[in-house]
Parts: structure tokens; sequence; C-alpha cells
């Protein structure tokens, strides 16, 4: 479905432990359109809430996920079994691209939609006990542009022990970010709300999942 092009405009990104590649992937006329296809055949799981530092708490965005048979994914106390590829074939498509252009192996995608700039993520770390530790893990943006932080696990809250600049990108639709090892150990990233922002994105971050 998708061409391999000849050269990408790879951006590195780099601090103390952090190291991210960033690539505008798709023009907006593509990016437009796999929106559009998202939009009509994605279905969103019923699972409104997540166990987070002992509570439960109401998920800001809608989530799903699709994968390889026999996976499970657990994060924040909720254990779910993703859909098969075949109910949204392109995003095997994107999958397959993927791994053309990184090299790297994708066995899950874990799909967010943002209504607008209310819908947001809080900080946190991917350290499900399911993930191939030293994968990167490639996030795909579609839609809305959205502010997304990285802050050192050191430098959060009032037990902060050290003074490390947090890193904010922008991702663009369409654009592709490569979150490699040992990024997800050091850092926690977000997606904070921006109020003035009315239009929805949604995300895809493809994983290597250990097979259950």
């Amino acid at each position: 479905m998708f061409t391999k092009p000849s050269q990408l405009k790879w951006q590195k990104i780099k601090s103390e432990n952090l190291d991210l590649d960033y690539v505008q992937l798709f023009s907006n006329p593509e990016a437009n359109k796999l929106f559009q296809e998202a939009e009509k055949v994605i279905k969103y799981d019923s699972v409104s809430k997540v166990f987070v530092f002992g509570k439960y708490h109401s998920v800001p965005r809608r989530q799903t996920s699709f994968g390889d048979e026999g996976l499970k994914y657990t994060f924040s106390g909720v254990t779910v079994t993703p859909q098969h590829w075949k109910e949204a074939p392109f995003l095997q498509d994107l999958r397959d691209y993927l791994v053309d252009i990184t090299g790297q192996t994708f066995n899950f995608v874990l799909v967010n939609r943002y209504k607008d700039g209310n819908d947001h993520m809080g900080e946190h770390r991917d350290d499900e006990k399911e993930l191939v530790r030293s994968s990167p893990i490639a996030s795909l943006s579609f839609g809305q542009a959205r502010d997304f932080v990285f802050r050192h696990k050191d430098c959060r809250g009032r037990t902060s022990t050290r003074n490390i600049d947090p890193v904010k990108l922008e991702l663009q639709n369409g654009s592709l970010l490569l979150m490699n090892h040992p990024t997800n150990h050091y850092w926690y990233h977000s997606i904070p709300v921006r109020k003035k922002l009315v239009c929805p994105r949604i995300n895809f971050t493809f994983r290597h999942m250990l097979v259950n």
C-alpha cells in the first residue's frame, strides 16, 4: 500500500538517556486520507477507567488496540486482548511499512483518539512487562498537531533530585516519532491539555510485544 521513499529527513533528538528520531513521514493529503480511514474503520473499546496510584481514573481519550494473535496487553491495571489486524487492514499495512523503513519488528499497536485539546494523556512510562525492552516504540500521529512532553524521572514533583530540562515536541499530522532504548526507562512522557484546540487527533503507537 505504501511506497518506501528514496530519502527521509530524520531529525535526531538527544538528551541524557533520551534518544528520539522524528520525521514527517506522510504529506498532509496522505495523512488526511489515513485519518479518514481510521475514523471510518476503527471501533474503540468500552474500557473507560484505569487503575493508577491506587485509584481508578477515567480515561480522558478513546482507546483500542490491534495485534498478532495470542497477544495480551496490560496497562494501568487493565488487561486487554487486541483486535486482529483483519479488523483494520490499513493498520497492518502501516505496520509493514514501519518495519520496512525502520528495520524493527512491530506486532501490536495501541490506538488513542483525542476528540479535542481537552483530551490528554498524563505523565507515564510504557513499562508494561510484555514489551520487548530494547525495541523502539513507533508513534504515528494524524489530525491535530499536539505537544508531546518528556520529563526525566529524576525531575518530577517535590522529590526531584536533579535539574534536567524537559523536552517538548509538536507532533505534526503525518509524523513519525521513534522512542529508542533507553528513553522509556529514564523519561516520562505526556500529552498536556490544550483547551484552545478543537480538532481531533488519532495516534498509533506500534510496539514489539512478547507473545504470551
